[in-house]
C-alpha cells in the first residue's frame, strides 16, 4: 500500500512523482491540508516566505498564488536561479508545492489592470507555462481564476485539454473554482455543477476544485457531498477551497468550515492567502489542521526536521 502523506517526512514529500502524489493523498483520507500564499507580497514576517510560515504552522501542501512561470518573485526568498524558484521553496519548506494558472477571458480582466490581480505573461493557463512548471517540479498545477479575471468553466476546459496533452503524464492537474471569478452566470450552485466536472475528468483534470461549503453563497455541505461523491465515481480527487476572505475569520469558524468540509467525503483541504493578503491567519492554519486531523499529526508535521530523510 502506498505510503500516506500523513507518514512522509519532507525529504519524501519534496520528490514524489504525479502517481505518488495522487496515490498518497488519496490514502490520506481527508487530512491533507494545501495552504495558498502570494509571493509578490511583503511576507508577514518581512524576512520569512509566506511559504515558510504556512510550512510551520501545520500545512503539507504549499500553493502559490500569482506565481509568474516566466519571471518567479516570491519575496524573503533566497536568490536563486528563476527555474530553481520552486526547488528553493521545496528545500526550505519540506513540502510540495503546486501552482495557480488562469485561463482568463482578456476583456473582463481589464478591470484588474493596475491592481494587485493584474494578469503577466507567465500566469496564463497556458500549454508552454504548464510544461515550464512541471521542469521547475511543480507537483499540482490549479487551473482557476482570481477575483474579477473572467474564468468561465469552459475556458478551463479548453485550458486544460491542451495543458494535460502537454504535461498530464509528469504533473497532478486540478480544475475548478472556489469563488465566481468574475463570471456573473456562474455564482452560487451554477459556479461548478457535475455537469462542469465531467467536462473538467474528460478534458484531463486529476483533481476537482470546490468551493468549501458557507464560504459561497448557496453553497452547502449537501450540495458539495454530492459534488464530491460525482467525482470520486469518476475516479477523480477533490480539493474544497475557502477562496472568499474567511481565511482573515475566527478560529471558531474556521473549524466550522473545515468539519463541513471533511463531511463532504473531500480529500484535500484547501485555506486562501487572504488572512490579510499573502495568506491565511497563522493561528487558522493551525486550527485547520487541527480540525481535520488533531493534535498529534499537526505537531508532527510542525515539527519534523527539514533534514530528516526517513
Amino acid at each position: 500500500m502506498a505510503k500516506r502523506i500523513l507518514n512522509m517526512v519532507p525529504q519524501e514529500l519534496i520528490n514524489l512523482t504525479k502517481d505518488e502524489f495522487l496515490s498518497a493523498i488519496a490514502g490520506s483520507e481527508g487530512r491533507v491540508l494545501a495552504s495558498e500564499t502570494i509571493g509578490v507580497t511583503i511576507p508577514l514576517l518581512t524576512d520569512v516566505t509566506n511559504a515558510e510560515f504556512a510550512a510551520s504552522m501545520g500545512a503539507d501542501l504549499i500553493l502559490l498564488n500569482m506565481f509568474d512561470v516566466r519571471t518567479p518573485n516570491i519575496m524573503a526568498l533566497p536568490k536563486v536561479k528563476p527555474e530553481d524558484t520552486v526547488r528553493e521553496v521545496k528545500r526550505l519548506t519540506g513540502r510540495m508545492v503546486g501552482i495557480n494558472l488562469e485561463p482568463v477571458d482578456d476583456e473582463a480582466a481589464k478591470e484588474n489592470a493596475e491592481t494587485l490581480w493584474e494578469m503577466s505573461a507567465g500566469r496564463y493557463a497556458t500549454a508552454d507555462n504548464a510544461e515550464i512548471a512541471a521542469d521547475m517540479s511543480v507537483d499540482m498545477i490549479v487551473l482557476t481564476g482570481n477575483p474579477g479575471n473572467g474564468v468561465s468553466n469552459k475556458a478551463i476546459v479548453d485550458s486544460l485539454k491542451s495543458i494535460s496533452e502537454r504535461v498530464g503524464d509528469r504533473i497532478a492537474l486540478c480544475a475548478g473554482k472556489m469563488h465566481a471569478s468574475g463570471i456573473v452566470g456562474e455564482g452560487g450552485e451554477n459556479i461548478i455543477t457535475k455537469d462542469d466536472i465531467k467536462s473538467f475528468a474528460e478534458a484531463g483534470a486529476d483533481i476537482i476544485l470546490l468551493p468549501a461549503p458557507g464560504t459561497v453563497p448557496g453553497i452547502t455541505t449537501e450540495y458539495i457531498r454530492g459534488l464530491v461523491s460525482y467525482a470520486h465515481s469518476l475516479g477523480k480527487l477533490t480539493i474544497t477551497s475557502i477562496g472568499t476572505s474567511q481565511e482573515g475569520a475566527d478560529t471558531d469558524t474556521i473549524k466550522r468550515i473545515a468539519l463541513e468540509c471533511k463531511m463532504t467525503g473531500t480529500d484535500i483541504h484547501h485555506i486562501g492567502d487572504s488572512g490579510y493578503v499573502g495568506m491565511a491567519l497563522p493561528e487558522n492554519i493551525m486550527a485547520y489542521s487541527v480540525a481535520i486531523r488533531g493534535i498529534r499529526h499537526t505537531y508532527h508535521r510542525m515539527a519534523q526536521s527539514l533534514a530528516r530523510e526517513k
